[in-house]
């Protein structure tokens, strides 16, 4: 298998990807947050709870300045592995694209200028309703608006996001759907069970014949939500990949059920971690949804770092827009896919020089 693969649909993955060789490319980190992250055992996107909270925030403040404010150091998992924002940097650096940060209910403001939606965090859907009908409503109307005033200023809109827990809810909504979802993980064994619970619990609460609006409200994130009507409202005037996973995949189909993007005008990217991870069917449900899909191997796995090595084995896998940023270095600003592992060693001992 090649550095880069075109997935789904994978004759219009090509097409939407040369938006990436044309100007002013912009890359927008979603920041938000789902108190599904608080279930024990179901995310790794943080050392605790609490740091979980923190991280979209540390993440978007790190893919900035290559160093953190909110915290010391760089945010790391539970097994002291670096954050994915790592490698969004180093791709956005030597791409030399510029980024931007959003706050689409998250829990802690970033240290750095950003733009902030006014929405609430997400709740536990294990518990209760994701959101209010109104909260979704706002989200969908701050994110048309986001997306549009993004197009007015770059040719292609890359957009990424930072939400701890947000697989389970991804994985909430694509079941609503009807779609036979399996999500990745920041952890190489796959909580299924965990998120299983989680998402059958939010399922249990849809009356039938429920749509697309009702399945966010209950099963979702703020960020699926803001994301989907900024990924779409963009795709008017500009080409836009979304920088993710599987999460990205339930933003994208809530978008063609929602918000109307233009045809063709939108792609999925994401690492070859998320691509080939066994536990989930990244390949599957974007052929089946005919998304038009890119996979990147950043080429981690013959690293000398064994922090950037544990992404090739299951770690972390994706996050912050990784996998995104690195098709966006690589297809469309010159940089040698050969070179990416190279860039992150180097940015990963960046990031121990600052770690204090």
């Amino acid at each position: 298998m090649g550095a880069v693969e075109f997935l789904g649909d994978a004759g219009a993955a090509r097409e939407a990807s040369s938006a990436l060789r044309g100007p002013r490319p912009l890359f927008a980190l979603v920041m938000s947050h789902t108190r599904t992250c608080e279930i024990p055992g179901i995310s790794a996107a943080g050392a605790s709870p609490a740091a979980m909270a923190i991280t979209p925030a540390a993440d978007a403040e790190y893919i900035r300045y290559g160093r953190c404010r909110s915290v010391r150091g760089v945010p790391m998992s539970p097994g002291g592995l670096p954050t994915p924002a790592l490698i969004t940097r180093a791709a956005l650096e030597a791409g030399r694209i510029p980024s931007m940060a959003i706050s689409a209910g998250a829990a802690r403001a970033p240290e750095m200028p950003h733009l902030d939606a006014g929405l609430p965090v997400g709740e536990d859907i294990s518990r209760r309703p994701a959101m209010s009908a109104e909260t979704v409503s706002l989200a969908l109307r701050r994110g048309e608006d986001a997306g549009r005033h993004a197009s007015e200023v770059a040719g292609c809109v890359i957009i990424g996001e930072s939400v701890p827990g947000g697989t389970t809810t991804a994985l909430g909504v694509m079941r609503a759907l009807g779609v036979p979802a399996r999500v990745s993980s920041s952890m190489p064994e796959n909580p299924t069970a965990l998120k299983g619970r989680a998402v059958g619990a939010a399922l249990a609460r849809l009356r039938a014949g429920h749509g697309a609006r009702e399945a966010l409200a209950e099963a979702g994130d703020p960020m699926l939500a803001f994301v989907c009507a900024m990924a779409a409202a963009a795709s008017r005037e500009s080409g836009v990949v979304l920088a993710g996973g599987t999460q990205m995949l339930a933003a994208l189909m809530l978008s063609r059920r929602i918000c109307a993007p233009r045809e063709g005008a939108v792609a999925v990217a994401t690492t070859s971690y998320v691509a080939r991870d066994a536990s989930a069917n990244f390949s599957e449900v974007a052929a089946a949804e005919s998304i038009p899909a890119i996979s990147v191997d950043p080429g981690l796995a013959s690293s000398r770092v064994a922090g950037l090595r544990a992404f090739a084995a299951g770690h972390a896998k994706e996050g912050a827009g990784a996998g995104g940023a690195a098709a966006a270095a690589v297809l469309g600003r010159g940089v040698g896919a050969s070179s990416l592992c190279a860039l992150a060693e180097a940015e990963y001992a960046r990031a121990l020089s600052h770690r204090d």
